[in-house]
């Protein structure tokens, strides 16, 4: 793919991260090594994964890095909540956080959906022609 840095989701993903950096500056100090550090690692790893993308051969293992960056999303979305609920975060930053993460998730999906191989022969992906499989019971 080339150069993460000139994509708009990588571009996106990093200042999500940057922000949660800022969001998280005010936890509690018993917190470093606890949420701090995983909703950071949650944070990074999505830009981190599209990159490691790019720099690999083929929209394959591109695609298989979009979704291990979605399922960072996905923990970051968590992890934010809980954030939320335990009183780490008010309600304007878990907005913005959360808004800017469905934003970043939006964008993985539909890469991810253009990269897509496309499929002309539905026998090639797997339909078996609209018919029902038929499974061969051993005995």
């Amino acid at each position: 793919m080339g150069d993460y840095r000139k994509l708009d989701v990588w571009n996106r993903a990093h200042q999500l991260v940057l922000a949660v950096y800022r969001a998280t500056a005010s936890f509690p100090d018993q917190e470093r090594y606890g949420l701090v550090s995983q909703i950071r690692r949650a944070a990074f790893s999505i830009p981190m994964n599209i990159a490691e993308g790019c720099g690999r051969n083929g929209d394959s293992e591109l695609r298989r890095s979009l979704r291990i960056a979605l399922g960072s999303a996905a923990e970051l979305e968590y992890q934010v909540l809980l954030s939320r609920d335990v009183g780490y975060l008010n309600e304007a930053a878990t907005s913005t956080l959360g808004e800017e993460l469905d934003h970043v998730k939006r964008m993985l999906a539909r890469l991810s959906h253009r990269i897509a191989p496309q499929t002309t022969n539905r026998r090639a992906a797997g339909s078996n022609g609209g018919r029902p499989r038929r499974f061969v019971t051993p005995g």
